[in-house]
């Protein structure tokens, strides 16, 4: 899409209360990594119920105007072991604590035991659903390579950047049978690249560019945030986005899905990727106010200072599953009518 300001979701959106237990993120993260909240449904019955909660995601999407639309990680506990867990090598039936995100949280994690393989094509269902319930464009997410190692307690590799291009080269495959299906946007979850600028540069930017290794037709993207805000948990706002954007210009990711709103960031830092396509976040996903359309619309025109308009999306900053539903609905809407506000203020 050339149309300025194209609107997108991040990935994330709330779950129905009929669908899985309502908990907030606790300071440990569990419910990150798939042991906080439970469903509310078994067997046949959870999957009955896990499409008729993607069909209502996909159609809160629309009914706000949204143009490049996802399932809302609707089937997913977390959006990482929801992949790790299928992919051999990984054993979560016993978890070990880890310090992640460069000593942020202590979290009780997977552990990577074996080499890693991929069982097929694991996402074939959920992206076939999703192309029967929209003609609009579709994104699928994968969680990236450096994210997952951080995530996970090597046991096996012995070395970071060694397991990191043994998971790409699965994602890989993955990335290219998504792209031969006919989805329009495969997204690898990088939100560690803010915590380990130095690691993007040694080997971050060779892993992810591993995962887009011949795929075609999709546009493939990026998302780099500074993690779901948590209680207890600081969330420090770490200077790294120069060191990364740099580095990933140089990448061969088409789009980078970007954290501006909460981390109040110049969009200025936008000129040090003037290839990309970004996904502007204009989005606070961790508080309850609502964006005006006329705020949104002031910071989209203010990133158009710094890269042309047909080259930012407007996003949310991250995931909206820390929000209630209908905040998350309000807030959609609130940024597709700032979007269509910047386009005639544009023009």
């Amino acid at each position: 899409m050339s149309e300025a300001f194209v609107t997108t979701t991040v990935g994330s959106m709330p779950k129905p209360a009929w669908l899985m237990e309502q908990l907030p993120l606790n300071a440990e993260g569990k419910q990150v990594h798939g042991k906080g909240a439970d469903w509310l449904y078994k067997g046949g019955m959870l999957q009955t119920a896990q499409d008729d909660a993607t069909r209502l995601t996909i159609h809160d999407q629309i009914n706000a105007g949204i143009d490049v639309v996802c399932d809302g990680e609707q089937r997913r506990s977390s959006y990482l072991t929801y992949i790790t867990s299928q992919l051999g090598g990984f054993d979560y039936g016993t978890l070990t604590k880890k310090w992640t995100r460069n000593n942020r949280r202590l979290a009780e994690v997977g552990r990577c035991v074996g080499p890693v393989s991929r069982p097929g094509f694991m996402l074939k269902r959920d992206a076939e659903f999703m192309l029967a319930e929209t003609g609009r464009p579709v994104k699928v997410t994968l969680p990236g390579p450096m994210t997952v190692v951080d995530s996970t307690a090597d046991e096996h590799y012995g070395d970071e950047e060694t397991m990191a291009m043994e998971v790409a080269a699965v994602l890989n495959d993955e990335a290219k049978e998504l792209d031969a299906l006919g989805i329009a946007v495969i997204q690898f979850d990088e939100p560690v690249f803010s915590r380990y600028p130095d690691k993007v540069t040694e080997w971050g930017i060779k892993a992810l560019d591993r995962c887009l290794e011949g795929i075609n037709s999709a546009q493939t993207a990026a998302h780099i945030c500074y993690s779901y805000p948590m209680p207890g948990v600081p969330r420090p706002i770490v200077d790294s986005y120069p060191v990364i954007l740099k580095a990933l210009e140089d990448s061969k990711i088409d789009q980078l899905a970007l954290e501006f709103e909460a981390s109040r960031l110049d969009p200025k830092l936008l000129e040090l990727c003037p290839s990309k396509t970004v996904m502007f976040g204009c989005i606070d996903n961790s508080i309850d106010d609502i964006e005006t359309p006329e705020y949104v619309a002031d910071k989209l025109l203010a990133a158009a200072k710094h890269l042309p308009a047909d080259q930012i999306q407007a996003a949310p900053d991250c995931g909206l599953v820390p929000l209630s539903l209908d905040i998350a609905r309000a807030k959609l809407k609130a940024m597709v009518d700032g979007a269509k506000l910047a386009r005639q203020r544009l023009n």
